[in-house]
């Protein structure tokens, strides 16, 4: 059975593109449209790793990844934060926050699966 991967993005094209991009690559990917909608679906699906957007409504990346780092059970998901928020205090805010990585839109599907495959061949 392969890895599961959350797309988290309000953005349904986005959601498609990087569906894509990471099926190509051999991963099971789960979608959902907003952070509400992304922790309900950690509640029900066995993740292995999480792309969100930053800025979407209802609760935004940062609010889910608090939510996330806060549950023993979620904690250890390695988080990408994929946005079109380039800025040095946001990206630094999310690091402190335990976001793994900081991709900035519009991204290279191959060098976001590139990163995905390196995160997850080392990790069991």
């Amino acid at each position: 059975m392969g890895k599961f991967i959350l797309v988290v993005d309000h953005t349904a094209t986005l959601r498609h593109i990087a569906g894509y991009t990471l099926k190509k690559g051999g991963y099971e990917v789960v979608e959902a449209e907003d952070g509400i909608t992304g922790l309900a679906a950690l509640k029900n699906n066995k993740i292995d790793l999480i792309i969100s957007d930053l800025d979407m409504p209802n609760m935004d990346g940062l609010e889910m990844v608090k939510n996330i780092k806060t549950d023993r059970k979620l904690k250890d998901i390695p988080i990408f934060m994929l946005t079109t928020n380039a800025s040095a205090e946001a990206a630094h805010k999310g690091k402190s926050l335990g976001v793994t990585a900081w991709i900035v839109k519009p991204f290279v599907p191959d060098k976001l699966l590139e990163a995905v495959n390196k995160l997850l061949k080392n990790k069991k």
